[in-house]
């Protein structure tokens, strides 16, 4: 019994060790040498202290500094009462709400109101009023950010022009130039600006 058995055993060690040890090790030996941002979280550090990932989004309200794209996530409460969990990197997810639905008419037209107190009367773009799908999304659009750099560098004390300039360089462009929207990541664009003095 024990010599037929023995061909498994002795393939389950192999696997084991093959698959459960020697390939996540050389595996995750690999992510580190070769790309060691993201295979440690994409953190952004600030003074040698993480301030989060860059592929995770944060909920920013002070006048002075960019804000992020709004998240519909939420959670219950310990009564069982549904409340906000915005940028919950536990989860993912949208509000499921259709473009006809009044909660949706109501949330959007309540962000639009308060965008333009924060940022001046005009156009208002579509990722500063509309959650993402995901709920976690770290960019906005870069007419976002430009939209916004006026009144953030007013807050700051800063030249608007310097402040446009930022998001300028901080902004990532289109693949090819025609794939994608021009964007910029909202927490490395605030980390950013926090070394810039009024």
């Amino acid at each position: 019994m024990l010599r037929e058995l023995r061909p498994a055993l002795s393939l389950v060690v192999l696997f084991t060790l093959v698959l459960g040890l020697i390939f996540p090790v050389a595996v995750t030996g690999l992510a580190q040498l070769a790309l060691p941002f993201q295979a440690n979280g994409s953190l952004i550090l600030v003074g040698g202290k993480p301030v989060g990932s860059a592929l995770i989004g944060q909920t920013f309200t002070s006048p002075t500094l960019f804000q992020s794209r709004p998240s519909a996530l939420t959670g219950t409460d310990a009564k069982g009462a549904t409340v906000p969990t915005p940028y919950d990197a536990s989860e993912s997810g949208a509000s499921n709400l259709a473009s006809t639905s009044k909660a949706m008419i109501d949330d959007v037209g309540t962000r639009v109101a308060a965008y333009r107190r924060a940022f001046g009367p005009g156009p208002v773009p579509a990722d500063a009023v509309e959650s993402s799908g995901s709920g976690l999304d770290p960019d906005i659009s870069l007419v976002n950010a430009l939209r916004q750099a006026p009144a953030v560098a007013a807050a700051r004390h800063l030249p608007a022009a310097s402040v446009i300039a930022l998001v300028n360089q901080m902004a990532t462009r289109p693949w090819l130039g025609f794939v994608g929207t021009a964007h910029v990541n909202v927490l490395e664009l605030n980390v950013a600006l926090g070394s810039k003095q009024g």
